[in-house]
């Protein structure tokens, strides 16, 4: 039988029905198989975990069939309470698979600490947008003695006074001594 004989031959055509039968049930099967493998419709709600402890957001995780997975604590909020959950990915209300991972940012116990610049003899002109950048806040200014009009004189947190290179928190708040522009008496 010749090639050209044998494509048009009833065998040929049989031959093409069957293997397009079996790729249709082939298909179908692999399509049920993964429906069920997959879950296909299951969903758990993601809970709003904001505001929570480590413990409570575990417990609730777990009831809800969800894994808890924690990343590095974010900068200080203190909106919330130390080592809380300040956010959560995906969000609370998403729907998601079984023992999917929900990806928690804790609040730190504080803020980090920043190394206090060196600013002495500089002038509170250039001193404060400096302290502010690093986000202290200027406290009290005084004035002693000095012919350097508002030059940086002192720097204090708390009473004590600091050194360049001594860390505070963000946020802390700085006094200032500075000149007044007089003459030093003796």
């Amino acid at each position: 039988m010749s090639l050209v004989k044998f494509l048009v031959s009833k065998t040929f055509f049989k031959q093409i029905a069957l293997a397009v039968v079996a790729v249709v049930v082939l298909c179908f099967l692999i399509l049920l198989g993964l429906k069920s493998y997959t879950n296909h419709g299951d969903f758990e709600t993601v809970p709003d975990l904001k505001g929570k402890s480590i413990s409570v957001a575990e417990i609730e995780l777990k009831e809800n069939n969800l894994v808890m997975q924690i990343q590095d604590s974010a900068n200080f909020n203190p909106n919330y309470p130390k080592f809380s959950v300040i956010e959560q990915e995906p969000i609370a209300g998403s729907q998601v698979k079984e023992n999917r991972k929900i990806y928690l940012t804790l609040n730190p116990s504080g803020y980090r600490k920043i190394e206090v610049p060196n600013l002495r003899e500089r002038t509170y002109r250039q001193a404060k947008p400096n302290l502010e950048a690093l986000e202290f806040k200027i406290g009290k200014i005084t004035y002693e003695d000095n012919i350097g009009k508002d030059l940086v004189l002192k720097m204090s947190h708390k009473g004590k006074t600091l050194k360049s290179g001594d860390k505070l928190p963000k946020t802390s708040v700085i006094d200032l001594v500075l000149g007044n522009g007089n003459r030093p008496s003796n």
